[in-house]
């Protein structure tokens, strides 16, 4: 078979700001940590509170960190597996400038107050319409790419791909629907319950496809590529990809127990949840059982760490949320730090595992190197990470549920046993190893970025960035 020159140009640059923006939007989460246990941290700087640097955290990571992720590794296999070059180059090229510009606009607008009060989706109006063009050439260079393929097969990867962007663009598209007044200020269409309803919508499905779906292409391609295995069941693989985005988007309502949504809503919301147990443990299992075989490789690969070790966190967080549905254990947990503990097991158990474990699969491919600099710095990133997401979620574990006791303690008399200030004052300690952890887990990332400059090195680094990516590149890489 002749070789075929693959665009890698825009592969390599959203590899490397990943790597880049990770460190930012964890560097911030560490900050707004300290600040929870030492609150004179944000030194009366209004662009420096908690509730200015929270969704700029939020942002980097979900769409700085793991968009330039998602558009590194879909770019990637789309291409080797379907044999042809990315369609429209130009149109590729604008992505990553284009997803880099809204980015730093979401830096700027964010501390400055700039917001739209939408969980996940806080940016400005004019910021939402060029997110929406990203997005549309994003979708024309991918499904562009799947028609001109030169084998009728398309791989499992590419089916969860390809429906992340189609979904992510209508919650996009519908939550961010509004009434501008000025360039900065702007109306949702809805009101009351149906904005809540519709934003829960979106923010469910942001986790379930931009989080979860997405994702799950990554560990279809990379981990079987990396144990050298065929991926253990295909059939499990295509009834795991029906079963999960046919069940996903109905969860949503199970953020909204106890509220004003109609209590028929809540109940549908927590059925749905969990039901999509069953498609989410059918892809762990999956992934999991790729390793049959080939177990032995985990002593000296410590990529593969990073990659099963990601599953086995999806699968406790696929099954802690569920549970958290349920009514009766969101009584308790709800508003507590045991959902922020439910949340960074799966952002940094999952998605951020998933993500280093298969950039340190990528990135020596993508310039020409045999592996990374060092094997014993990836080691030693393994390590830190997974003790700092130990100590982060357990903390948090511990936190939320006593929060959610204390609350709800009542004397005889029926008056509250603890204060409000009572239950903060006992959670103070547990503050602290989240910060530890976070802190640990942000060192990992520095030890990955030392790892990534010394594989790359500097000439290759600043090339990444000069190339414009415009024209069809010379031979790139080739399937023999």
């Amino acid at each position: 078979m002749s070789a075929i020159a693959y665009n890698d140009t825009v592969v390599r640059q959203f590899s490397i700001m990943t790597v880049v923006w990770g460190i930012v939007g964890m560097l911030v989460g560490v900050i707004i940590a300290a600040q929870l246990t030492w609150p004179a941290l944000n030194f009366d700087i209004a662009w420096l509170t908690f509730s200015r640097l929270r969704p700029l955290h939020t942002n980097a990571v979900i769409f700085a960190f793991g968009g330039s992720a998602l558009f590194a590794t879909s770019y990637y296999i789309v291409q080797r597996t379907c044999q042809v070059p990315l369609f429209a180059p130009r149109l590729a090229a604008f992505t990553f400038w284009g997803w880099t510009l809204v980015i730093v606009l979401a830096a700027i607008t964010l501390p400055l107050g700039m917001t739209q009060s939408k969980e996940y989706a806080e940016l400005i109006w004019p910021i939402d319409i060029l997110i929406t063009l990203v997005w549309v050439a994003y979708g024309i260079v991918f499904f562009g790419t799947l028609a001109k393929r030169t084998i009728p097969h398309i791989y499992v990867a590419n089916w969860f791909y390809a429906a992340f962007i189609i979904t992510i663009a209508v919650l996009h598209v519908i939550n961010n629907l509004a009434i501008p007044v000025s360039m900065t200020e702007s109306y949702p269409i809805f009101s009351g319950a149906v904005d809540a309803t519709v934003q829960w919508w979106y923010g469910h499905n942001a986790v379930g496809f931009f989080l979860t779906a997405a994702f799950l292409g990554m560990m279809y391609y990379f981990i079987p590529k990396q144990a050298n295995r065929p991926i253990y069941s295909y059939r499990l693989s295509i009834v795991h990809f029906w079963a999960l985005i046919s069940v996903y988007m109905w969860a949503g309502p199970h953020h909204l127990h106890y509220t004003a949504l109609p209590d028929w809503v809540q109940s549908l919301g927590m059925v749905f949840s969990l039901i999509l147990l069953a498609p989410s443990w059918g892809g762990m299992i999956n992934g999991i059982m790729t390793m049959s075989g080939a177990w032995h490789k985990l002593r000296s690969d410590p990529i593969l760490k990073f990659l099963i070790v990601s599953l086995s966190f999806y699968g406790m967080s696929t099954f802690e949320g569920p549970m958290m549905a349920i009514k009766t254990v969101n009584a308790l947990s709800h508003y507590t730090d045991w959902t922020i503990g439910h949340v960074h097991s799966g952002a940094l158990g999952w998605v951020a595992f998933i993500t280093i474990g298969s950039l340190y699969a990528l990135i020596p491919k993508l310039y020409g190197k045999q592996e990374m600099y060092s094997t014993s710095l990836i080691n030693t990133h393994f390590w830190v990470s997974t003790i700092g997401v130990v100590l982060y979620i357990s903390a948090m574990w511990i936190a939320g549920v006593m929060q959610g006791l204390m609350w709800g303690a009542v004397n005889d008399d029926g008056t509250l046993t603890y204060t409000f200030i009572e239950s903060i004052k006992a959670t103070y300690p547990y503050y602290i190893v989240r910060f530890l952890g976070g802190l640990m887990f942000l060192g990992g990332m520095f030890i990955m970025m030392y790892n990534v400059w010394k594989t790359v090195e500097r000439d290759e680094m600043i090339k990444t960035f000069t190339t414009t990516g415009f024209k069809q590149p010379a031979l790139e890489g080739a399937i023999a």
